[in-house]
């Protein structure tokens, strides 16, 4: 558990690579160079944490690219104190990432071997989320809703519903939506009852699984 000059050294150099693709967010690119995102992965891969890339993680999941974190993060337009739904923990570097950014994060995953390791991990180097949750990411946690913001951080083959619903007046849902290729998606909720939707090109991400574990 190791975080060395280098490492930092290193994530200066990522925080420019992403700044270079389009990101603008001060707050994001000082969380990108602040999280030792080499110690999301396994020591063996180490070389390859500060490179602009995906990555295999446990449970047959990813440790999104930091651009697409960083672009998710940008988009969500995240003020301190806000409370974020995240949908999709996997490895907690996304977690990581809101909970620099000052937010007060409820996550759910639905891999019970990467929620147990992901949680003792984040609590291990200093990340407190709110809450983290064990379940089935398209219900959402309507028990801590409404959301000032919520993030997917999976492909959606469609838009829940339910996850909208629990979106606060104002409030902002990002997400991928999609089957092989998704589209980034901005919903900002205008009323009770409409939203504006905006797209920001294609990703790719591994899909939202629904009741699956």
């Amino acid at each position: 558990m190791k975080d060395t000059f280098k490492h930092k050294g290193k994530r200066q150099q990522l925080a420019a690579i992403v700044e270079a693709k389009g990101v603008k967010d001060k707050k994001v690119l000082e969380a990108i160079k602040n999280i030792p995102r080499h110690l999301f992965m396994d020591s063996s891969f180490e070389d390859h944490a500060y490179q602009d890339k995906a990555f295999p993680i446990a449970a047959d999941q990813t440790i999104s690219q930091p651009y697409t974190v960083a672009f998710q993060s940008e988009l969500l337009e995240i003020k301190k104190g806000e409370t974020v739904l995240e949908i999709g923990t996997g490895s907690g570097y996304q977690t990581a990432v809101l909970c620099e950014l000052g937010a007060k994060v409820y996550s759910i995953e639905r891999q019970q071997e990467l929620y147990k390791k992901t949680k003792l991990f984040l609590s291990k180097i200093g990340y407190r989320p709110k809450f983290l949750s064990f379940g089935d990411g398209y219900k959402g946690l309507p028990e801590y809703a409404p959301f000032d913001k919520i993030i997917v951080t999976a492909g959606a083959p469609f838009v829940p519903k339910t996850l909208l619903s629990q979106l606060k007046v104002g409030g902002r849902m990002v997400i991928p939506v999609g089957d092989k290729v998704q589209v980034m998606t901005l919903y900002i909720r205008k009323s009770g009852k409409e939203f504006e939707k905006k797209v920001y090109g294609d990703f790719r991400f591994v899909p939202l699984l629904e009741d699956k574990n």
